[in-house]
């Protein structure tokens, strides 16, 4: 049985979801020493995003945590920031991400992980695996898609949706690099 850790945790935020202020959230998370946070707050416009994206670099920075900014890679440009998550549909759009070193997608099928990494994605993220309320009213992929998943790629996989503490440990034995965690890490206490 493959052991889960922290360790192998892409942290995806939602300061909605927090109980208590959410960089304060944020500092109590990166003290685990998740694999990397990535910003997402995919509500806020550019300006916003870029403001609250510089404060918390300086706590991943603070914890020695990768932190992967989302959606905007100008807004990450501006802060020096080389990593980048991007939707399947953005990464087509980019003309030249060559000043990343780090390049997210993310995919809903194996021809879409396939596609996202011949574009020039370093990881993906694959779900939504398990049941989970971000997407009540869609059925999840399952445990089978996201091995197919794994097999058709040779870049990391990290299966999303619905991960816990109590299913991990499946999304591990099906060859994925790690998992992410939404609302458990942006809830933890």
């Amino acid at each position: 049985m493959i052991m889960c850790s922290y360790e192998k945790v892409l942290v995806i935020t939602n300061r909605h979801l927090c109980q208590r202020p959410f960089l304060e959230q944020l500092r109590f998370v990166a003290q685990k020493k998740p694999k990397g946070i990535v910003l997402r707050e995919k509500d806020l416009p550019e300006d916003e995003y870029l403001e609250l994206a510089g404060q918390v670099l300086k706590i991943c920075e603070e914890f020695q945590i990768p932190c992967i900014l989302h959606f905007y890679p100008e807004a990450a440009r501006r802060l020096n920031c080389t990593r980048i998550h991007l939707p399947l549909w953005k990464l087509q759009e980019e003309e030249n991400l060559r000043d990343f070193s780090c390049i997210g997608a993310s995919v809903h099928s194996v021809e879409e992980a396939v596609q996202a990494q011949r574009l020039g994605a370093t990881y993906v993220t694959a779900g939504h695996v398990f049941a989970t309320d971000c997407k009540k009213d869609l059925k999840p992929r399952g445990l089978d898609f996201l091995k197919n998943v794994c097999e058709a790629v040779t870049i990391p996989v990290y299966g999303i949706g619905g991960i816990t503490s109590e299913n991990c440990c499946q999304v591990l034995e099906q060859g994925a690099a790690g998992y992410c965690m939404m609302s458990s890490a942006m809830r933890a206490k």
